[in-house]
Formats: C-alpha cells, structure tokens, sequence
C-alpha cells in the first residue's frame, strides 16, 4: 500500500513541475472551454504515459474536468466552444476537443456539423482513438 501511495505522490509531484509551463501555454485560461479567472488543474489526456508529459497534459478548469470524467453529467452548451478550440495548435487540445465532440455527436447535430469540417493530422486520428470518454 505504501508503494502505490508513494509512486503516486512521485507522479504528482512530477505534474506540478509542469505548472509553469503549462499556465504559459494555456495563457491561464482553460484550453478546452477558454473559461479565464477560474482556479485550473492538470488533466492528463488518456491513454496516461509511464512518465508525466507536458504535450498529455491540459489546463482545465473544474467544470470540464468534472464533465470529462463523468459524461453522464455532461451540459452540452458548455462545449459549443469546441467549434473553436478544435482548430487550436497544441496537439492535445485537438484531442480532447475531438473526444467531447465524438461524444456529443451522437445526440447534438451542431457537434456534428463541427466535425465535418475538421480534418486531423494522421498522428492525432490515432490518438483520438486510443482511448474514449468514459460511460
């Protein structure tokens, strides 16, 4: 038990030293809704590496994370955003964005309109599909 709490503690601490560059990255607003002024946490893009990354890791405020971590609960107008955040440069948004998209799609026409038009990098094809939203 104490090795799992330990390489845990380890992997939080090797996210926080991601903090800086990633509040530069994100200019300190979440990087999937553009929400600002918000208190925002790391979130690790699934599927999770061995080894913490700053190109696998999003700066999110709680109300996306909340939503991305149980779908069930997920408010739909929340994401229109996404329609822009798509089209951002930074790998790992594209992913998210993409995800909730999929997700959204299969119940909300304007998500799929948006996806229509957008076309992926081979590469980020792959990385959307590795993993899903939960539920």
């Amino acid at each position: 038990m104490a090795k799992g709490f330990e390489t845990n503690q380890e992997r939080l601490r090797q996210l926080s030293l991601l903090g800086k560059e990633l509040t530069r990255r994100s200019r300190a607003t979440c990087e999937l809704c553009t929400q600002s002024g918000v208190a925002l946490s790391l979130y690790e893009v699934p599927p999770v590496p061995k080894e913490p990354a700053i190109d696998k890791v999003l700066h999110l405020c709680e109300n996306c994370i909340s939503q991305l971590e149980n779908p069930k609960k997920i408010n739909p107008d929340h994401w229109r955003i996404l329609g822009e955040t798509i089209w951002s440069e930074v790998p790992v948004v594209q992913v998210m964005a993409t995800r909730m998209l999929r997700h959204l799609a299969k119940d909300h026409f304007w998500a799929q309109e948006i996806l229509e038009g957008v076309y992926l990098d081979e590469t980020i094809e792959d990385w959307v599909k590795a993993a899903t939203l939960a539920g």
